[in-house]
């Protein structure tokens, strides 16, 4: 996540590098294999079975990184909460479904959100609870909360072993931005791939693509690079849908929803968003490898195409959206509900106040993050975005 009023990214100063465990190792990667493009540099940041970032820091909290929406305000997670009762009216209220949430953090959103949705009747009842994780310290802390609420859980590690053969409900709050980004230079007409090898003094340094790797025409890259005036330098960043989430979340034979928010942009982008958070400040992605929080802005649009139109389920699922994280809470009634629990609870109003303001705030977290819908063609319009399609 980005810090509220802190740039996207931070100049890379070399005399800032910290020597981390996965730093080296890296290194000694780039020594025996050469350089690594920018979507494994990231992915090993995140997800090294050894140092990465998601293996090994609880990273949530003011003693952490950063801060998330759930953390911020009870009332984000309740009225997510809310939302997926509706969807699940939506569907007929099946007997069984499956509620899933990816990356759970501390557990905070779910508890809030089983809170909230106690007043559905038979909502609770129905649904089995799944979290994708894959930090230990974190699902201990999750199991815990879940525990206190009387949910039992199951986790998984991996999008492969999430269920598939029911009725399915999805959250997800800052998870698109942690998928592995691909980026590319413009240069000499044609699109580069960006690598990350060694400087002359042996550290980690952007470099030039070896000669052996493909070059991209504009029809090749993906996304919507085509669609403005391309300028030598420009950086264009792909995510690659259709390779990750997707297959994992899009079932045709069952109904299916889901909520996904997160910064990013409608794009087209003509700059990169690569971006590291340390200890609640920017800083550059090579800084710190495996103890930053490294993510990049969402690009949107390119997701609700690949959703639309992927070529595996010729178009059985729709979207909604996106909309600002403001109009989809203000949709859902996050005024009102703020309203009543100042009134129930005088003691914590400002506190209250605060905190929707920080969700709400115009040129900050309300508007550079933005909520999508997913759902089976068949649903009805999803809450939250009646005026956003």
């Amino acid at each position: 996540m980005i810090p509220d009023g802190m740039p996207n990214l931070s100049p890379y100063d070399p005399d800032l590098r910290r020597d981390t465990p996965l730093a080296r190792k890296l290194i000694a990667r780039i020594h025996a294999d050469g350089p690594m493009t920018v979507h494994d540099y990231m992915d090993a940041c995140l997800n090294d079975a050894e140092f990465g970032y998601y293996r090994t820091r609880t990273a949530i909290g003011q003693a952490g990184d950063f801060i998330t929406a759930p953390e911020i305000s009870q009332v984000f997670g309740e009225l997510v909460g809310l939302w997926c009762a509706v969807v699940w009216q939506q569907m007929g209220a099946p007997s069984r479904f499956d509620l899933v949430e990816l990356g759970a953090g501390r557990g905070t959103l779910l508890a809030d959100a089983l809170r909230a949705a106690r007043i559905v009747p038979g909502f609770r009842d129905a649904l089995s609870l799944h979290i994708l994780d894959q930090n230990p310290v974190l699902i201990e802390q999750q199991r815990a909360v879940l525990t206190a609420a009387g949910m039992a859980c199951r986790w998984h590690t991996t999008l492969e072993t999430l269920p598939a053969d029911a009725p399915s409900i999805w959250v997800a709050n800052e998870f698109l931005d942690t998928v592995p980004v691909h980026q590319y230079v413009r240069r000499d007409g044609r699109w580069h791939s960006r690598a990350i090898g060694l400087d002359a003094t042996g550290q980690l340094s952007f470099v030039a693509a070896p000669e052996d790797w493909h070059v991209f025409t504009d029809a090749e890259l993906p996304s919507h690079a085509s669609t403005h005036e391309r300028k030598s330098g420009e950086i264009h960043e792909s995510q690659f849908w259709d390779t990750t989430i997707l297959q994992s979340m899009l079932q045709p034979a069952r109904p299916f929803a889901a909520l996904f928010i997160d910064y990013g942009y409608t794009g087209p982008s003509t700059t990169e968003t690569l971006q590291a958070v340390r200890e609640h400040r920017a800083e550059d992605v090579l800084t710190s490898p495996g103890e930053a929080d490294v993510s990049c802005h969402v690009d949107f649009a390119n997701f609700a195409d690949c959703v639309r139109a992927p070529a595996h389920i010729d178009g059985s699922f729709a979207t909604d959206g996106p909309v600002s994280q403001a109009e989809f809470l203000g949709q859902l009634g996050i005024v009102e509900r703020a309203s009543r629990l100042m009134a129930a609870n005088p003691d914590k109003a400002n506190s209250l106040e605060t905190g929707i303001a920080r969700l709400m705030a115009p040129q900050g977290m309300g508007t550079r993050f933005k909520a999508i819908g997913v759902r089976s063609a068949g649903l009805p319009s999803l809450p939250g975005f009646t005026h956003g399609r």
